[in-house]
């Protein structure tokens, strides 16, 4: 049985004033994958997500979510549907503990798991149990994309979409973020994962997505790309 398509991005177009970010996108997202979406900085990848998410007005084209139209959705009522994003640069509320900021990623529930879900977060990432009285903007960088990632998943994402989260992080901590997104992934999580980083994006991807000047250039299994000489070429330097 074929698995259901559960984010499809039809022919996206975005644009700022005069200039069009993306130009025709197309690419979808299957219950259970793990798809990556690399290109280099200005391709147009986060402009993808913001338009999907409801932050960016879309010029033309149509997403679609578990089969129906999001098109002009607001990000609030796409995370009470389970589609749930990261974005660059975290956005955590700084002023709150580390529990707070979970809790508040619990903030559109009504059900009595929220502390248990707490706990479960704890689990993925002990270093934020060992903080869990911590105001988040007296954390590093690194510590923050986790919490930002633990506080998503508290909002109990069908599917995850991840906007650079390894960007501006020390390499181990690049290491343990990929760490994390594979574990996540591995509970079944779906996840659309946005990335520079090409290599580490794809060696755990199922499939991917190249983009280039706003438009998809090349598509496939994960690790065929990242065997691919022109992607080895344009983005590992090869």
């Amino acid at each position: 049985m074929a698995e259901q398509v559960l984010l499809s991005i039809k022919g996206l177009k975005v644009a700022y004033g005069g200039i069009q970010a993306v130009k025709g996108v197309s690419l979808e997202v299957r219950s259970g994958e793990l798809v990556s979406l690399i290109g280099a900085n200005g391709a147009g990848k986060t402009t993808t997500l913001k338009a999907v998410t409801g932050i960016q007005p879309v010029a033309d084209g149509d997403i679609e979510y578990m089969g129906r139209s999001i098109r002009g959705q607001g990000a609030w009522d796409l995370a009470k549907q389970g589609l749930v994003m990261v974005p660059e640069g975290r956005g955590t509320f700084t002023r709150m503990t580390i529990v707070e900021n979970l809790q508040m990623g619990a903030y559109i529930r009504k059900d009595n798991e929220i502390d248990a879900d707490i706990d479960k977060v704890f689990e993925i990432f002990p270093r934020l149990k060992e903080r869990r009285d911590q105001l988040a903007g007296t954390m590093s960088g690194g510590e923050q994309q986790m919490l930002a990632m633990g506080r998503a998943l508290m909002a109990k994402p069908k599917v995850l979409l991840l906007d650079e989260p390894s960007m501006g992080l020390s390499p181990i901590m690049v290491d343990k973020i990929f760490e994390v997104v594979n574990d996540i992934h591995g509970r079944g999580v779906t996840i659309l994962l946005v990335e520079q980083n090409a290599s580490r994006a794809l060696s755990i991807a199922s499939r991917g997505y190249v983009m280039e000047s706003g438009l998809i250039t090349m598509t496939g299994n994960g690790q065929d790309l990242l065997a691919d000489p022109k992607v080895r070429a344009a983005y590992l330097g090869e």
